[in-house]
């Protein structure tokens, strides 16, 4: 996987395992979940070494065994990089970032034997840290690639600038970003300008604000759900989710959205979301309703 091919081998649609610990699932109805993912297209699930408490890749890794079979109709996407104060990680004193190569290694590892599998499609430094020796890592990545532990390497959370020094030492194969109506700085910032220059695929997390689209007592959300609903009318579109994803998938990077909900209806939506392409004026009508003002 290439830093030109990640959008090709990945689903446009990534399944968020955030809050998977949360979903209070079986192993069983987690892996009919991934069956049901795979047959709507959405074949792609985006995880990371601290989510559920160090517990979420473990429980992935298990139901995926058992549907034999299934894991290779699927693509692992992973981070690592922040290490947490947690039980499950007692010798952590302090939150902090970590970029080393030693930690990226032992990260894939313990990754790899979580998911019981052989290669991680994608890895991803999960924050940057302001501590990191980019030559040395970038060895590190070469050999992990070499060895085929990872099929491609790449950042999570990284601004325009640290984007660029690292993918000087080593081919980045996205940037995964937050980007919403709610959140649109990177837009502004020149984030998003240097993934296109580099031609490289952003993956966007929290494409819905993180939840704040369906929050009821939130004024901004409130007029972007009601310009959303106009759009759907006016096209006649089965859900006004679809057209916030649309938001989403009309940014010329051709980004790739996670969605995380348990629900195959939202991820439908999503979906359903790459079939729609939004005006101009749609789509600035969007962004003025969560600032609640025009562009300057």
């Amino acid at each position: 996987m290439t830093t030109s091919s990640i959008e090709t081998k990945l689903s446009r649609v990534v399944a968020g395992m955030w809050r998977v610990m949360r979903w209070n699932t079986t192993r069983a109805e987690l892996a009919a979940f991934i069956g049901e993912c795979v047959e709507l297209g959405v074949t792609s699930f985006d995880h990371a070494d601290i989510y559920g408490g160090y517990e979420a890749e473990t429980f992935f890794g298990e139901a995926l065994a058992l549907r034999p079979g299934l894991r290779e109709r699927i693509q692992i996407v992973t981070k690592a990089g922040i290490r947490l104060v947690s039980p499950a990680r007692p010798q952590h004193r302090v939150k902090h970032y970590d970029n080393s190569a030693a930690h990226v290694r032992e990260s894939v590892e313990r990754s790899l034997r979580a998911f019981r599998c052989e290669r991680i499609e994608l890895f991803l430094l999960h924050r940057p840290d302001p501590l990191i020796d980019e030559d040395e890592l970038a060895r590190e990545v070469e050999r992990l690639l070499a060895a085929g532990k990872i099929g491609a390497f790449g950042v999570s959370n990284f601004s325009a600038r640290a984007f660029e020094s690292l993918n000087t030492r080593i081919a980045l194969a996205t940037n995964q970003i937050e980007v919403s109506p709610f959140h649109s700085t990177p837009i502004d910032d020149g984030t998003m300008s240097a993934l296109k220059t580099a031609r490289v695929t952003p993956m966007i997390w929290s494409p819905l604000g993180g939840g704040r689209l369906f929050d009821e007592a939130d004024a901004a959300a409130a007029r972007v759900r009601g310009t959303l609903q106009a759009i759907q009318r006016e096209r006649g579109v089965a859900s006004w989710v679809s057209i916030a994803y649309a938001w989403i998938f009309r940014l010329p990077s051709r980004p790739i959205a996670i969605a995380g909900t348990r629900r195959i209806e939202g991820l439908r939506d999503a979906v359903d979301a790459l079939d729609i392409e939004l005006t101009r004026e749609e789509w600035f009508a969007i962004l003025e309703a969560a600032r609640g003002r025009a562009v300057d």
